[in-house]
């Protein structure tokens, strides 16, 4: 059974045969690369489900294959790396990534995480998949939420747009974050709420990936002082901002 086609990308050959070998007894098609022009080649050549990235290369780093992998395609990505510094994960999941493993690791837990980032990615694919299938009139009243002088999230696309009509360029996790707590709108929801509703309820209480995720959308948002999204301190969050049809 062919689960999906993983792009793994390090220069470790080594470790790449041992990935390899036990991602493909587990039904995936694995594709290698061990550094950065190899790794863009790859993706200019083929479509991947997931992208398994190193962050030191020989030719570079691994880092600034994030945003050349998103202008390339919306492929989720994991962090796969020896650094282990708090620091380190958290420009990761700011940049883009979809999750961060550190080496070394158990396959099993490496197989689970990536299950994990691409069921998200096929639920969010087909949520937007059915959301095209209603009528226009319908989508137009449903699926377009306008907020705070301008901005508009549209579900149907999967986009938020700013007042001048173009993309803020939110990941799919960054918009399901955004687009749950505008439908509930002057409610509070805690870290764990927003974990179920957008990580399929993946829930550690050391995880900041919900606070990291909260911070890029006030960036985006231009929501500085926190008046969009307040935080509730010791709960979670709330979308305090305007709505208008």
């Amino acid at each position: 059974m062919n689960k999906g086609k993983v792009l793994s990308v390090d220069d470790d050959r080594d470790l790449q045969l041992v990935v390899c070998d036990y991602l493909q007894s587990d039904g995936y098609q694995v594709t290698e690369a061990y550094d950065v022009a190899s790794a863009l080649e790859k993706v200019d050549e083929g479509t991947f489900d997931i992208i398994l990235l190193d962050l030191v290369l020989p030719d570079g780093e691994g880092l600034s294959l994030i945003p050349q992998f998103q202008q390339r395609a919306k492929t989720p990505i994991v962090v796969v790396s020896g650094k282990s510094e708090t620091t380190e994960k958290v420009v990761c999941l700011e940049m883009g990534a979809d999750d961060y493993i550190t080496k070394p690791f158990e396959m099993r837990e490496l197989s689970a995480r990536i299950k994990a980032v691409m069921r998200r990615s096929d639920s969010a694919t087909a949520t937007a998949a059915q959301k095209e299938s209603v009528p226009q009139d319908a989508e137009k009243k449903a699926e377009l939420v306008k907020f705070c002088d301008g901005w508009t999230l549209d579900r149907a696309q999967y986009q938020l747009f700013r007042p001048d009509s173009s993309s803020a360029e939110l990941t799919t996790g960054e918009f399901q974050l955004l687009d749950a707590l505008i439908s509930s709108s002057q409610k509070t929801l805690s870290r764990e709420r927003l974990f179920e509703l957008t990580r399929d309820g993946d829930y550690d209480v050391y995880d900041r990936a919900i606070d990291i995720q909260v911070a890029r959308i006030r960036k985006k948002i231009k929501d500085e002082n926190a008046e969009i999204i307040k935080t509730v301190r010791g709960v979670g969050y709330m979308f305090c901002g305007e709505l208008s049809a």
